[in-house]
């Protein structure tokens, strides 16, 4: 017979666990930010890549986990690293260094607005009214927040942002397209894996090598944390815990990352939201919880 206070207490740590995740994903952004003014977006996605595909391997061989994926699906897996590892990170440091970590931030998190919209085109999955009201909250905040910085031409930092929403929601859609079986961790685990080799590629193909020394102490520190807990020991606790959870839980804390990335740019890098960031980002985060907190949301993607 189950006691009834282990499962109260397992539940608690779980959502404790949540919470924690959500800093650790969104201070992930700040130590990006910090890494960045030293080394260049492919060296720093070489380190931390690198860094927490050995710690998510190894977590999931210890915890147990058949590391196997079946032939059938190592395409489908690489393509996911390839856009979900590889692109996303890659397209997020460029869009640090181009624009506002805040503003790259707020728009990296319509992502769940546009996995919607891609399923619905894909996998011809419904679009109910609350689906609808969301993409069109989502839209309208993203052109409040870029509308006043189009006035001086095209900010880079837009097309890279815009770009780490669409890989992230592509690769979401595209993994449940293909059906893959394999366990969510060990699949985390390969794409990391498989992204990592697209990283070290684009590194020598554009930069020659990577450019990891000499560093500065607070660099390697920015690089330990992006990988150790913002790549590696993140996403095995979230899919240890996200299976034992109900959804609307996880949701929350996905959708603390976002608040808590941009609250600490205000804390820590001194960005400040201007009126039409504040009003963008409060439609585009009431989107994504619409989205994210119905009765019927699951978690097939990988998180960031």
């Amino acid at each position: 017979m189950s006691d009834p206070h282990s499962k109260m207490d397992a539940a608690t740590t779980a959502k404790l666990l949540v919470v924690l995740l959500a800093f650790a994903w969104g201070l992930n952004w700040i130590a990006a930010a910090f890494a960045l003014r030293e080394i260049s977006p492919w060296s720093l996605r070489v380190a931390g890549s690198g860094i927490g595909a050995a710690i998510l391997f190894l977590a999931a061989s210890v915890t147990g986990h058949n590391m196997k994926v079946p032939r059938s699906e190592y395409v489908h897996v690489m393509v996911a690293g390839l856009l979900n590892v590889a692109g996303f990170q890659v397209l997020s440091g460029f869009a640090q260094l181009s624009g506002a970590t805040s503003r790259a931030i707020i728009i990296t998190y319509s992502m769940p607005i546009w996995t919607v919209v891609l399923s619905w085109l894909v996998l011809g999955e419904r679009l109910n009214t609350i689906r609808w009201f969301a993409f069109g909250l989502c839209i309208v905040g993203i052109t409040i927040l870029l509308w006043p910085l189009f006035a001086a031409g095209f900010p880079p930092f837009v097309f890279y942002s815009l770009g780490c929403a669409l890989t992230w929601a592509i690769a979401t859609v595209y993994i449940k397209w293909a059906k893959v079986t394999i366990e969510p961790l060990v699949n985390a685990a390969w794409q990391l894996l498989f992204g990592l080799v697209f990283i070290v590629a684009g590194s020598f193909a554009f930069e020659g090598y990577p450019h990891l020394w000499p560093l500065q102490k607070d660099t390697i520190l920015a690089i330990l944390f992006v990988g150790l807990f913002g790549v590696g020991l993140a996403h095995f606790l979230w899919w240890s815990i996200v299976g034992r959870l109900p959804a609307t839980t996880a949701s929350l804390g996905s959708l603390l990352v976002p608040v808590i990335g941009v609250g600490a740019t205000a804390i820590v890098l001194g960005e400040r939201l201007t009126i039409p960031d504040m009003i963008g980002f409060a439609m585009i985060f009431a989107a994504a919880a619409c989205v994210l907190l119905q009765p019927n949301a699951r978690h097939d993607e990988m998180p960031e």
